[in-house]
């Protein structure tokens, strides 16, 4: 199985060019609305989506499923962040973490990679801590309150450059990478 193999499932076009560019090939993909179940266990979220769309399109399909845990509360928000900012958007966010002990985080990725027999994770992580208010309008998610370890800027405030190297899609990416190119070898 080769890139040219699988389709990326996704509708957000900066995830797709940040697929593309690191894979340093265009990637197949399309939107599909798949029912995303809940869990906090990333790996049950992507296995999910994955088979579903499997299921729809009958060939490999790849998902990514994205989290943001504030470590003083477990594994919240977790893989609901997404509908957290949402609803509440970065400020409700905010206030969730002003009331906490501390503001680290991490945050997790996790690409699931589905051929119909074989089910594959490709997961990344960072660690750093929530900023005080949002700054930055560079990435998508939660960029824009998310200061990577070792930084004194969010994600949302980077450089192209810095948004790439310190990307917990990079661990993820090299790895599904490196197997894709195993494949063909």
């Amino acid at each position: 199985m080769g890139i040219d193999d699988l389709v990326f499932i996704s509708g957000n076009q900066n995830k797709i060019a940040f697929l593309s560019s690191w894979l340093g090939h265009p990637v197949n993909h399309q939107k599909l609305d798949l029912d995303e179940i809940q869990s906090l266990d990333p790996h049950v979220v992507a296995e999910h989506k994955v088979k579903q769309a499997y299921d729809l399109l009958h060939q490999p399909v790849l998902v990514e499923d994205a989290g943001l845990r504030f470590t003083a509360l477990g594994r919240l928000p977790g893989t609901f962040v997404k509908w957290f900012i949402e609803e509440v958007g970065y400020d409700g966010l905010l206030q969730i973490v002003n009331g906490l002990e501390h503001r680290g985080a991490e945050a997790h990725l996790c690409y699931a990679l589905y051929d119909g027999t074989h089910l594959h994770y490709f997961d990344g992580q960072m660690k750093g801590t929530i900023a005080r208010e949002p700054k930055g309008t560079n990435g998508f998610g939660f960029d824009p309150i998310f200061i990577n370890d070792g930084y004194t800027k969010t994600r949302g405030e980077m450089t192209d450059e810095e948004y790439q190297a310190t990307s917990y899609r990079t661990d993820g990416l090299n790895k599904l990478k490196a197997f894709l190119e195993a494949q063909h070898a």
